[in-house]
């Protein structure tokens, strides 16, 4: 039986900030923006070459979380130096490349403090 991580909640303050720095800066898909009622609003994206999306919402109280409170996403990437500097060059403050013995992390943060890591692992597709 396979379990597939297909969509993580990322608790935001403002979720059009939020958009805006995650298509725009980060780069990713927006998969879609929707309000299906008075108070709710769903907004999910995907990183590049991700099968695994996140969401931005609000009025749903099954996601309620702190804005902010989200640490160590991981976006696995082939090159670290290059997303680093696509990333760097978009405007998003990222954090110098760490070795830790072959296997290197960068990380950044979005406008409300959610932390992300950018991984590098040698031999991984």
């Amino acid at each position: 039986m396979d379990f597939k991580l297909e969509l993580i909640p990322v608790p935001v303050a403002d979720i059009d900030r939020a958009k805006a720095f995650y298509t725009e800066q980060v780069g990713f898909r927006l998969d879609h923006d929707v309000r299906p009622g008075a108070t709710v609003r769903v907004v999910q994206l995907t990183p590049p070459g991700s099968g695994c999306s996140i969401v931005l919402a609000e009025g749903l109280a099954g996601l309620a979380m702190p804005a902010g409170s989200l640490r160590g996403l991981h976006l696995v990437v082939a090159n670290i130096a290059a997303a680093r500097a696509e990333l760097a060059g978009r405007g998003v403050a990222m954090g110098e490349i760490q070795d830790m013995g072959g296997i290197k992390f960068s990380a950044f943060k979005d406008p409300d403090g959610n932390t992300w890591t950018l991984q590098e692992i040698p031999g991984r597709q």
